[in-house]
Formats: C-alpha cells, structure tokens, sequence
C-alpha cells in the first residue's frame, strides 16, 4: 500500500470530524465578535445633542440663479431631519448651522481643436460656520462643488438640473463635516 493512500484513508475521518466542528466553530466566533453599524452614519450622542437650529443661508454670491437659494435651504434642512434625530429649532439649538452662498460662476473647462469651449464647469461656493454648544466645538468653512456641461449648451437649458447636483454634493459635504463619523 502506497503512502499517499494510508494517509488519506487517515486524514477522511479527521476531515469528517472537522465538517462537524466548522459550522460550531463559526458561530461561537461570530458570537464573540460585535460589529455594531450606524446606518444613517451620523456620530451623535443624543442623550446630550438633541436640538439643531439652521438659520437661512443668504444668496450673496455676485451672480446667482434665484430660486438656487430655497432649494439650498430645503436640501440642507431636509438631510438633518431625515438622517439624524435631531429636532429642528428657531434659535438656541443645541448645534447651529449659519452661513451664505458666496459663490456661483462658470469657467471654460477644456478647449476644442478648433479653439472654441468644449465643455464649461459650474461651481457653486457656499460659507458655513458651525457650533456645538455641548461639546465647544466651533469652525468656518467653504464647501464647493463643480459640474460639467457641454458648451453648445446654454446654461439656463442644464441648470436647474446642474444645480440641483451641486447642492445636494455641498449639503453632503457639510452634513458629514458637522454629524459624521468620517
């Protein structure tokens, strides 16, 4: 009888006793492991934060798209309210979001062969100052975001859809600035 023959016949009863002892295994180490997942991604305490006040944030860039405005406010409140448990005050939240839009421009992104703008960035800029009054913690900051389209293009035909891009890329931006654990 060959070696590599004696030794399998020795190893399938101890690869039978494994397939039992494997799945025991298994659970007792998932059992001991916690993993612990926050879905709204928020790193809030909410027995100490519970409040939020968000006060208007003014259009004050030098060019603007009116209705940019409202649906900035919209957008920014609606986040915190369907992402956290906070509850939205008027004033003395327990965390303060104040700020304005400073910026709302277009520039020439890239050239074509014959010279003439082929694709045109639109940027928006917005200033936001933070405050947690329970933990002392306090910042300003700008946050902005581009998006492309093509330059045969008016801006007024791609803009509501653009700018709709825009915000909900900046009030990402601040909402994991000022509540997320990133």
């Amino acid at each position: 009888m060959s070696i590599i023959s004696q030794l399998s016949r020795g190893i399938r009863p101890l690869l039978r006793s494994w397939a039992f002892l494997l799945p025991a295994l298994f659970t007792i180490v998932l059992a001991a492991c916690s993993v612990s997942y926050k879905f709204t991604g928020t790193n809030l305490n909410y027995d100490l934060i519970k409040t939020l006040q968000i006060d208007p944030i003014a259009n004050r860039a030098p060019y603007g798209w009116a209705p940019m405005q409202a649906m900035f406010n919209n957008r920014l409140q609606d986040q915190y309210v369907n992402q956290t448990r906070l509850r939205l005050v008027k004033r003395n939240g327990d965390m303060h979001i104040s700020g304005e839009i400073t910026g709302y421009d277009q520039f020439n992104k890239s050239i074509s062969a014959d010279g003439f703008s082929s694709q045109v960035q639109l940027r928006l800029t917005v200033n936001i100052r933070f405050e947690n009054k329970k933990t002392n913690q306090r910042w300003e900051r700008q946050f902005s975001a581009t998006a492309p389209y093509n330059a045969n293009l008016q801006l007024s035909q791609v803009q509501e859809r653009l700018v709709t891009e825009l915000i909900r890329d900046i009030c990402d931006q601040i909402f994991n600035a000022t509540v997320a654990d990133w």
